[in-house]
């Protein structure tokens, strides 16, 4: 049975386009559902302000998003989550889903070298992450890898090579033993998985955190009875977008790499 709240959207946010790469695999998996996208670009980059800060900016991009008569919401953001998930939950009367990086997978299928962990600094001092690494090093080596930088990099859709000599010199810099898997503890570093393969020995594995978060929020939407109903087939992603910063410049971005994601 449905009801009116299976036809509302489901919200996802992030401090700018890396949640798209969350919202690609959220229309590929869940086709039939709506979703508001919130680019809160006026506040990016979340990776390197205060806790308190980001604690304040998402909070205020999860009331937007809950204003807008969403049923579920996703934060699309290792940050955000890391900092201020508990605190949107305490908040909002709806499901709220968060994204972290994907130790556990890595872990499990790790080979026999270190697992390294890209992600924005504040990200990697959060007591989310430093709660997972206590988890998981005892199983394997774990490396936290600190991109400063990375996240505007990939937002101002520089030439490859840029992106490449900013990874050479990232994974350069790592001490010994060896990498065997990398983690992508940043939704932005999704859309250059190609160029972090690419200057990486052949077999190295690469985890992120997006199949995962889909799948929780298609559980949830299930156990909750809240999924929407079957449309049309093959119909357009039906979303709608906004930025708390230049529309004119976020809004076509996000379309931009949407499109890209689902090809």
């Amino acid at each position: 049975m449905t009801t009116d709240k299976n036809t509302w959207p489901v919200g996802v946010f992030d401090s700018g386009i890396g949640g798209i790469s969350v919202l690609a695999e959220m229309v590929k998996r869940l086709p039939d559902e709506k979703y508001v996208y919130m680019a809160d670009s006026a506040n990016a980059p979340y990776g390197t302000k205060s806790c308190d800060c980001v604690l304040d900016i998402s909070l205020n991009a999860a009331g937007f998003l809950a204003g807008k008569g969403i049923k579920a919401l996703v934060v699309a953001c290792n940050t955000a989550t890391s900092v201020a998930i508990n605190r949107i939950r305490d908040t909002l009367s709806i499901p709220v889903i968060g994204i972290e990086p994907a130790l556990k997978p890595a872990v499990e299928n790790r080979g026999n070298g270190a697992i390294a962990v890209m992600a924005t600094p504040l990200t990697l001092q959060e007591e989310k992450f430093i709660s997972l690494y206590r988890r998981y090093n005892t199983d394997a080596t774990i490396i936290p890898v600190p991109c400063p930088g990375l996240m505007e990099l990939i937002e101002s859709e520089p030439p490859l090579e840029a992106v490449k000599l900013y990874l050479e010199d990232i994974f350069d810099s790592l001490p010994p033993p060896e990498i065997s898997s990398v983690v992508l503890g940043c939704t932005h570093y999704c859309f250059i998985r190609k160029e972090i393969a690419e200057v990486l020995p052949v077999g190295v594995r690469i985890f992120d955190g997006n199949e995962g978060t889909v799948r929780h929020l298609a559980r949830t939407l299930q156990s909750g009875g809240i999924l929407a109903p079957r449309a049309e087939p093959n119909r357009s992603p039906e979303v709608e977008f906004f930025s708390s910063g230049d529309p004119d410049r976020m809004i076509p971005l996000c379309r931009r790499f949407l499109e890209k994601s689902l090809l």
